[in-house]
C-alpha cells in the first residue's frame, strides 16, 4: 500500500505532462491556423495593394489583374504639367475676343503664329510653352511603362506631340496663305522661306503624335485598368478625334488641290480643341489616380 502511493503521484504528473504536451500541440496547430489566417490575409492585402493606381499613369509592379502597383510620387507633378500644357495649347482660343484678321472657319491655326502677323509672337510663344511641358510629362512616364505597349506607345507619342510642337513654334509661317493670296502665290512658286516646309513636316508630326496619344493612352486605360475618368470617357473622344482627323485632311488636300477650303479651319480647330479636351481628361485622370485610396509606398 505505501508502495503503491507514490507510484500513483508519479503517474499523475506524467499524464499531466502529457496533457500539456498534448495542449501545446494544439496551441501549435492553432498558431499555425492562426498563422495561415495572417498569411491569408496578408496575401489578400496584398492582391488589393496590386489593384491600386500609379499616380503616373505607369506600373511599378503588378498584379494577376494587370493593374498598375501603388501610385508613384510624381503622380500629381504630371497632372499639373499636362493640365497647363493643354491650357498652352489652347491659348488660339483668344483668336474669338481678338480681332486677328483670320477667318477661323478657312484659315490654318497656324497663320495666327506667322511672323506677319500682330499677335504671332504670343501665339508662337504658347505653342513653345505647350509643347515644353508636355514633353516634360511625357518622358518620365515613357520611361517607368517601357513595359506595357499601349502606355509606351501612348506616352511616346504625347512625348513626339510636345516636341514636335515646341519645333512648330520655332519654325513659324512667313504670312498666312489662306489669307493672302500673294502668300499662296509664293509658296505655290516655291518662293517662301524654309520655314514653310519645316513647318509642314512638324505640324504633321506633332498631329500625328496627339492623335496616337489620343488613341493609346485611351486603349492603356481601357486594357490595364487604370485612369477610370480617361477609360469611361476617352472613347467618344477618341472617336470625335479620328473624325475631325479625317476632315481636316480632306480639306487639306482640297485646299492643296485649289478645291476651295471646305472649311478647312473649322475643321483643324475642332482637332484641335478635342486634343485640349482629351489632354485636360488625362490631367484629371492622374490627378484621381494619385488620390485614390489605396496603399502608398
Amino acid at each position: 500500500m505505501l508502495r503503491s502511493l507514490p507510484l500513483r503521484g508519479t503517474a499523475r504528473p506524467a499524464a499531466r505532462r502529457g496533457d500539456g504536451r498534448v495542449r501545446a500541440g494544439g496551441a501549435r496547430d492553432g498558431a499555425a491556423r492562426d498563422g495561415g489566417a495572417l498569411d491569408g490575409g496578408a496575401r489578400d492585402g496584398g492582391a488589393r495593394g496590386g489593384g491600386a493606381l500609379d499616380g503616373g499613369g505607369v506600373p511599378t509592379s503588378s498584379g494577376p489583374s494587370g493593374s498598375p502597383a501603388a501610385p508613384g510620387p510624381f503622380g500629381r507633378f504630371r497632372a499639373v504639367l499636362v493640365a497647363l500644357g493643354a491650357l498652352a495649347y489652347s491659348v488660339w482660343l483668344l483668336e474669338l475676343p481678338l480681332a486677328t484678321g483670320l477667318d477661323p472657319v478657312q484659315s490654318y491655326v497656324s497663320e495666327l503664329a506667322a511672323t506677319d502677323q500682330p499677335l504671332g509672337a504670343l501665339f508662337r510663344t504658347a505653342d513653345l510653352v505647350a509643347g515644353l511641358l508636355l514633353l516634360a510629362a511625357a518622358l518620365p512616364a515613357l520611361v517607368a511603362a517601357r513595359r506595357r505597349f499601349w502606355a509606351a506607345a501612348g506616352w511616346a507619342a504625347l512625348a513626339l506631340f510636345g516636341a514636335a510642337t515646341a519645333a512648330d513654334s520655332r519654325l513659324p509661317l512667313s504670312c498666312a496663305p489662306t489669307a493672302d493670296t500673294a502668300c499662296q502665290a509664293r509658296e505655290d512658286a516655291g518662293l517662301v522661306p524654309f520655314t514653310h516646309a519645316a513647318h509642314a513636316v512638324s505640324s504633321g508630326l506633332a498631329m500625328a503624335g496627339a492623335v496616337t496619344a489620343v488613341v493609346a493612352l485611351t486603349v492603356a486605360a481601357r486594357r490595364y485598368g487604370w485612369w477610370p475618368p480617361l477609360a469611361r470617357t476617352g472613347p467618344v473622344l477618341v472617336v470625335l478625334e479620328l473624325a475631325a482627323t479625317a476632315w481636316t485632311l480632306v480639306a487639306v488636300a482640297a485646299f492643296e488641290a485649289g478645291r476651295g477650303h471646305w472649311a478647312l479651319g473649322a475643321g483643324q480647330r475642332a482637332q484641335l480643341l478635342l486634343v485640349a479636351v482629351w489632354l485636360l481628361l488625362l490631367a484629371w485622370s492622374l490627378r484621381a489616380a494619385r488620390t485614390a485610396p489605396g496603399p502608398r509606398p
